[in-house]
């Protein structure tokens, strides 16, 4: 960051929260907008660059028309928000849930904008979803849903345009039905249209676990800046989805001692340590949830409880806003990883830097899915197939830089992780946005 074009820098003052009226639980969006608002006046962003980017480029709303099985139709409401592509195609999931709505879709595609910023990789932000309850559709009609939605999409969506990808209920299949409807429609293969696709369609190894490995890979980087030794350090993860279960199987193996990990059942803790071998065989073997667990020295807790263990590091990897102000003083651990978007509301982050609390935040912590869907990207592109090797070498390279990054911002301006990494991308695009649009002459 030190080559600024156009953007005057000044000290940021006192962090998010700290001596700011913030302090009511503002969630996910409301929360990263508060974040760009405060970026904007760490680097001195004129107002006009503010007010372009808290709007977005394109959003398109479509309504799509499925046979259901019983021979009758139903329309679902589906939606894309493309927000900017200063620094390269639009990039984002699709979701299926029964409360998707624009605004939430908008918001969302805002992040990843900031997200494709922060670890630098040179997409643009986008964000799609439609209106469905994805478990009371047989498999024939979600395939109709995906492919109708993708038809009606085409024309926004393409492999230098804006490249989708699975979110919250939506995964490989459908991501494979959005590909094979683009190739079908476009009378030749695109597989770059869309990436979180199984590999025998131009799928990418290492996708599935990639965003529990960026989780693991920053924090063992975090250790490394705080001088913490991985033997000595104790960890509880909140979720033990995929983000969860992959984050805290690659800290183990780190040498951490992950005594704690939940799902919806609730939490599981053994002081020094819980042996994940004998909980995976446990879930394996009994179709069930950690509630059933058994094993010595086990005790079984609430989810609420997880989080207020006293370990060193806590990473909530589950839903939104499961730390707020009202349990905020409750967290022991020394450091947070987000491993889920948007843990932490803003009435906690705000008491959490009150009591010295390193909070390494979700844009960065969990961007490993977009670095992974870049290679994805990358490899369809090129008609290149890497191996797991390249694809986990890469993924540390672009997360630990990322991190550094991070905490260099930090460290210049005197702020924590959070508003860092904000200023960090909110740089990053406006530096885009500038030298876009710079004048003849000023390139002379």
């Amino acid at each position: 960051m030190d080559e600024k074009v156009g953007v005057t820098t000044r000290s940021a003052g006192q962090p998010l929260g700290v001596g700011q009226p913030q302090t009511e639980d503002v969630g996910l969006v409301g929360l990263a907008d508060f974040m760009v608002q405060r970026a904007a006046g760490v680097l001195g962003v004129p107002s006009d660059f503010v007010a372009r980017l808290s709007v977005p480029d394109r959003e398109v709303t479509v309504h799509v028309p499925v046979r259901m099985d019983n021979g009758r139709w139903r329309v679902f409401k589906g939606y894309r928000v493309q927000h900017c592509n200063a620094r390269g195609p639009y990039k984002g999931g699709i979701r299926y849930h029964p409360e998707v709505g624009i605004e939430e879709v908008r918001g969302l595609a805002a992040l990843m904008t900031w997200k494709c910023a922060v670890v630098d990789v040179p997409f643009g932000g986008a964000k799609g979803g439609v209106e469905v309850d994805a478990t009371e559709l047989s498999q024939g009609e979600l395939e109709r849903l995906t492919r109708g939605y993708t038809l009606l999409m085409l024309p926004n969506w393409g492999p230098q345009t804006d490249i989708p990808a699975p979110d919250v209920n939506t995964n490989e299949q459908i991501m494979a039905w959005i590909m094979d409807t683009a190739s079908s429609a476009l009378g030749r293969p695109v597989p770059a249209i869309v990436t979180g696709k199984p590999v025998a369609v131009g799928g990418t190894v290492g996708r599935r676990e990639a965003t529990g490995r960026g989780v693991a890979i920053v924090t063992m980087r975090m250790l490394e800046r705080l001088g913490w030794r991985p033997s000595s350090t104790r960890l509880a993860v909140q979720g033990f989805g995929n983000v969860g279960r992959w984050a805290a199987r690659i800290l183990a193996d780190a040498g951490l001692k992950v005594e704690a990990i939940s799902d919806i059942s609730g939490a599981v803790y053994r002081p020094g340590g819980l042996d994940l071998d004998d909980v995976e065989r446990h879930l394996r073997e009994s179709g069930g949830l950690l509630a059933t667990y058994r094993a010595p020295g086990i005790q079984h807790l609430t989810n609420a409880e997880l989080l207020a263990l006293d370990v060193d590091v806590l990473i909530p990897a589950a839903i939104e806003n499961q730390i707020t102000s009202r349990n905020a003083s409750q967290v022991r651990a020394r450091m947070i990883v987000e491993g889920a978007n948007g843990p932490t509301t803003s009435g906690a982050h705000r008491v959490l830097l009150e009591r010295g609390v390193t909070v390494v935040p979700d844009i960065l912590a969990n961007a490993g899915g977009v670095v992974v869907s870049y290679f994805e990207w990358v490899q369809n592109l090129r008609g290149e197939v890497w191996g797991v090797g390249q694809v986990n070498e890469r993924l540390e390279q672009i997360m630990a830089r990322a991190m550094d990054d991070v905490c260099h911002t930090a460290e210049q301006y005197g702020i924590d992780l959070r508003l860092a990494a904000f200023v960090l991308a909110l740089h990053r695009v406006v530096e885009s946005l500038e030298r876009r649009r710079a004048p003849v002459e000023a390139m002379a």
